[in-house]
């Protein structure tokens, strides 16, 4: 490698840093409030920052009040309720689902994974049924926003 490209390799290096700085900086932050006893939240905030989210835990006696704040109903919870943005969610929600609700904007409350799917990001399971990624309207109903299949 002779100076010229040693020079540009070391431009483009420190290019692709700084966008990655820049993008990791603009990541929005998401507010987890969990219980001090659950572990499998644990899991999911690990993943979320592994996908490149910045996460704050707060630990709550009850998460009830949180998703009541949020409007969602008590048959969509799970083990703790988030936020992000103008949006909540609730459960296991996969960090890709997370980046396309803040891509797409939709007009909703948020995202719920109903319950304790075992292959949902935290759960630490291989093998287990399907599950669906639910959004949820301003209205309370759902519709599926990302179906993951049996595995």
């Amino acid at each position: 490698m002779n100076r010229r490209q040693l020079l540009l390799w070391t431009i483009a290096a420190g290019t692709a840093g700084l966008a990655l700085g820049r993008a990791r900086a603009a990541s929005p932050v998401i507010e987890v409030y969990k219980t001090p006893a659950c572990g499998c939240c644990g899991g999911w905030v690990d993943h979320l920052r592994g996908n490149g989210f910045t996460v704050r835990v707060n630990e709550v006696d009850d998460t009830a009040p949180w998703r009541q704040r949020a409007g969602i109903a008590a048959a969509l919870g799970s083990c703790h309720t988030a936020f992000v943005g103008r949006y909540a969610l609730e459960g296991h929600v996969p960090a890709t689902d997370i980046r396309r609700l803040l891509a797409e904007q939709p007009a909703a409350l948020g995202l719920a994974v109903p319950g304790m799917e075992p292959t949902s990001p935290g759960m630490g399971e291989d093998h287990g049924p399907g599950w669906n990624v639910l959004l949820i309207a301003k209205d309370g109903s759902t519709r599926i926003f990302h179906a993951y299949p049996a595995r």
